[in-house]
């Protein structure tokens, strides 16, 4: 499928004449630099403006004549009281205000959330992607860009720096040229920023351990504990019920799903060097663990593998991927003590949440609350993570619309827009505390968002902005109406903090990568599935067995050219800052 789609994308930019390069149609600064050549900001004259079909209106840019863009947009289905998201309320009200303000006419593009990779391909292959397109892959961007169908950003937002003042003002130099060639100045991709430093909990029923009479579970061996109980007192817990029992859920994205265990067996003392050498993938496999001889996927693999042989982990957890409802389903009825996800799970989409189903299933005392049972050797529950990038927005060689694309982000982002797309109309969606927080107002028929805060539109941030850190927590925890605020707060910190962060290593491309991240995944992801189903005694050959597959499928080969990257661009350094 892979030779298949590079053959179609071929063709396609062959009979199209797509090229990379810095060219981007009407108001094209021109070529791109030669490699290492800096791109001088160019002052917005009337000249300038003339050249490029703009005209000065407020304090604002028109085009002189309509310009047309489309953009990708994640579909997240329907449930829950979504609507079309190509389609809807918000669209409208974007759509409105870019014709209004830039004279800009947009056209936005569903792509599934769950299979984006997938389709990108297909449309890049086709040379029918959207102009402003989005994902979390950037080795897709990558292959591509090679190919020569991705436009090099640098012309434009480098160049042209006083017409987009939101983005700058949000991402500033460091997302905006975070992914820039250090050799040939190039840049593929914007990186999307997080507001909201949380990143995933680890949750219990807290009204399970009240009724057994357990305390939270603090280490890796009292939340094994928790388990046996929630198992041996399935009577007592669900009633004739008691067959349907999960002590701990999850479903094939164990990397995902059992993060917090993995990350706890990643050494304390692991540093800017080895965090980038081990961590092409998002899911950790590969990086050292903690257990000598071993990675830290492997170690916690064990775990898994002893929790699923002892009726501990959901058993047909293998048989469903990423979107798919089952596991929402079997928790929200009641049946579920544990799991692993991101920081709001139970909480997120008002009246259809986990929890709001819970209350009725079980009765109001039945919450999920965020625990941190897993220490690392060093005692600590660390978060770990780099600079706090999120997807990446990149444009296809066949954008012919560059810098309307970039003035649709840049309108976005304005604080006023940015406000508006997060919470909604004042009074109907959201309610201004004293104080400065926002609360939010459950939504109803077509002000219903499809992403949290309308994280699928406002693509250059993932969560909400707020002028301090306090009043962003404030926010986030009044943006669930009816969850108990106690619950949410502990939510939010204990899924933020206390973080490691890593330095961004700054070495360019990574040859071996491009292509490659898809067919690794996937066998990441049997590897685990595999070694958890294994009998305890069959764990290590069959974890080994695929591990090595893994690395001699080109894990090895990436793991190989970073180190040489690393040594190429920082020496003997352990971290980037030395």
């Amino acid at each position: 499928m892979k030779k298949f789609l590079l053959v179609l994308f071929v063709a396609a930019l062959t009979g199209t004449m797509l090229f990379a390069g810095g060219q981007g149609g009407q108001g094209s600064p021109g070529a791109a630099p030669a490699p290492g050549q800096t791109v001088e900001k160019t002052a917005v004259t009337d000249a300038a403006l003339n050249q490029l079909g703009l005209v000065k209106s407020g304090n604002t840019y028109r085009f002189k004549e309509t310009r047309s863009i489309t953009v990708e947009i994640f579909d997240r289905g329907l449930d829950g009281g979504r609507s079309k998201p190509e389609n809807n309320f918000y669209t409208n009200w974007i759509k409105a205000g870019l014709l209004r303000d830039h004279n800009i006419a947009v056209t936005f593009v569903p792509v599934g959330r769950w299979t984006e990779t997938d389709e990108l391909n297909n449309l890049l292959a086709g040379g029918s992607a959207p102009d402003i397109c989005v994902t979390y892959s950037y080795p897709t961007i990558q292959s591509y860009a090679d190919m020569g169908g991705v436009l090099d950003l640098n012309p434009y937002i480098n160049r042209y720096v006083d017409l987009f003042p939101n983005i700058w003002g949000w991402l500033g130099d460091e997302f905006i040229n975070y992914d820039q060639d250090p050799k040939t100045g190039r840049l593929w991709a914007l990186e999307a920023k997080i507001s909201n430093e949380t990143s995933q909990n680890v949750f219990v029923r807290s009204d399970w351990l009240k009724k057994l009479n357990l305390s939270e579970p603090k280490t890796l061996d009292e939340f094994y504990r928790m388990l046996c109980a929630f198992r041996d007192n399935a009577q007592t817990l669900l009633g004739k019920d008691a067959n349907m029992m999960v002590p701990f859920i999850m479903g094939q994205d164990v990397g995902w799903q059992a993060r917090h265990l993995i990350v706890s067996f990643i050494p304390d003392n692991l540093n800017d060097r080895d965090w980038f050498i081990y961590g092409f993938d998002d899911r950790h496999m590969g990086r050292p663990s903690s257990v000598p001889g071993e990675v830290a996927a492997k170690s916690a693999a064990r775990v898994l593998n002893k929790w699923y042989n002892e009726n501990l982990i959901w058993k047909d957890f293998a048989l469903y991927g990423t979107g798919d409802t089952t596991q929402d389903n079997l928790t929200k009825s009641g049946y579920v003590g544990a799991f692993m996800q991101n920081s709001d799970m139970p909480y997120r989409d008002g009246k259809n949440s986990i929890t709001a189903a819970l209350h009725t299933n079980a009765g109001p005392d039945a919450n999920f609350i965020a625990v941190q049972p897993f220490p690392n050797n060093g005692g600590t529950h660390y978060i770990l993570t780099g600079p706090l990038v999120d997807r990446k927005v990149f444009f296809p060689a066949s954008n012919k619309e560059a810098l309307a694309s970039l003035f649709y982000l840049d309108w976005l982002h304005k604080q006023d827009n940015l406000f508006f797309m997060q919470f909604g109309e004042e009074g109907v969606t959201h309610q201004k505390m004293p104080g400065g927080a926002v609360k939010a107002i459950a939504a109803t028929g077509d002000k219903i968002m499809n992403s949290p805060n309308n994280i699928d539109y406002t693509i250059l941030i993932n969560g909400i902005k707020m002028p301090t850190t306090e009043l962003l927590i404030k926010s986030w925890v009044l943006a669930y109406p009816d969850i108990d605020p106690a619950i949410l707060e502990r939510a939010y910190r204990m899924s933020s903090s206390p973080r490691k962060v890593f330095g961004k290593a700054n070495v360019g491309v990574i040859a071996s990568e491009e292509g490659m991240g898809q067919v690794l995944a996937e066998k990441r992801d049997a590897i685990y599935a595999k070694a958890i189903l294994a009998s305890p005694a069959q764990f290590d050959a069959v974890f080994d067995a695929g591990y090595r597959d893994w690395l001699a499928s080109g894990g090895q080969a990436i793991i190989d050219e970073r180190a040489a990257k690393w040594k190429e661009f920082y020496g003997d350094k352990t971290s980037v800052s030395e």
